[in-house]
């Protein structure tokens, strides 16, 4: 859908959002050595509430990420992977497996337990795109785990005269994007400004979040965040987002904070270092 008049500055009357902090990513290996950018999930920012954990891949050398990720175990949250090039094979213990190209994204509540593989289906050329690790709140940690895959056609998209949004999860003014995680309630757009364009977005007042830019740079009232960097949001009703003179291409990333305790240990998000005990003693005995 194409939209004349870029500029949209829903409930811009209220509260903005600025910037609360500006944490840059970092370099980081996982899986069988695949090398990443760790945004979120790392010393400076070990988490945004309810967000846990995000990584950016993007290389065109194959010894960076053709070892992909062999099987591994999860237990108690989401994780959401969305494509931007190249291809990845999933596949999980329940029996689910979906190929995710360019612009796809694929949708996994792990809960009480799955174990789950990515591997690359290319041997060459660029692979690039993030996995985000959504919590899980405690009464829904144990819960049977879910997975769905969700094709590039079905994302819903507007497009402005300088501004293209792609909506992955909530709502933005008409359009509904295809992840709806009930408590949290995630808000993700992947939006691309032209030079110097602006775009106003209406953000939940209850929702924490941050918005990473992976193009070009942008500005978030009178704060500049450039590529490769998270700017972690204050409160308020809307975001305006204005691009430099490159242009500018950015995830925004909202939802509902649970806090609650976290306790965290490798691919186990829990609420307990018991309930952690207890993930590593189910999977070894082959409950998942």
């Amino acid at each position: 859908m194409s939209v004349t008049n870029s500029i949209v500055r829903d409930n811009t009357s209220d509260k903005t959002r600025s910037v609360a902090r500006l944490v840059r990513g970092i370099p980081a290996t996982d899986g069988a050595g695949v090398k990443l950018n760790r945004v979120l999930g790392t010393q400076a920012l070990p988490a945004v509430d309810p967000f846990l954990m995000m990584d950016e891949f993007r290389s065109d050398d194959p010894s960076a990420y053709i070892a992909g990720f062999p099987d591994h175990p999860h237990r108690g949250f989401e994780t959401i992977t969305y494509m931007l090039a190249g291809r990845m094979r999933h596949k999980d213990s329940k029996g689910n497996e979906g190929l995710l190209g360019p612009g796809d994204v694929q949708w996994m509540t792990t809960a009480r337990g799955l174990v789950h593989s990515e591997m690359p289906e290319q041997e060459d050329g660029l692979m690039q795109g993030f996995q985000l690790w959504l919590n899980l709140p405690a009464k829904e940690k144990m819960l049977d785990p879910k997975y769905q895959d969700i094709p590039a056609a079905t994302i819903p998209e507007i497009t402005y005269d300088d501004a293209h949004l792609k909506v992955i999860a909530g709502e933005y003014r008409h359009l509904k994007g295809p992840i709806a995680s009930p408590t949290t309630q995630p808000f993700i757009v992947d939006v691309t400004l032209k030079a110097d364009g602006d775009i106003g977005l209406p953000v939940p007042t209850g929702h924490d979040g941050f918005v990473y830019v992976f193009d070009g740079a942008v500005e978030i009232d009178h704060t500049v965040v450039t590529k490769g960097q998270a700017a972690v949001l204050t409160a308020g009703q809307s975001l305006v987002l204005t691009a430099g003179s490159d242009g500018a291409r950015a995830l925004v990333v909202t939802g509902v904070p649970l806090k609650e305790p976290i306790a965290r240990h490798g691919p186990f998000v829990m609420n307990t270092p018991q309930e952690i005990h207890q993930a590593f003693a189910d999977y070894q005995s082959g409950k998942f």
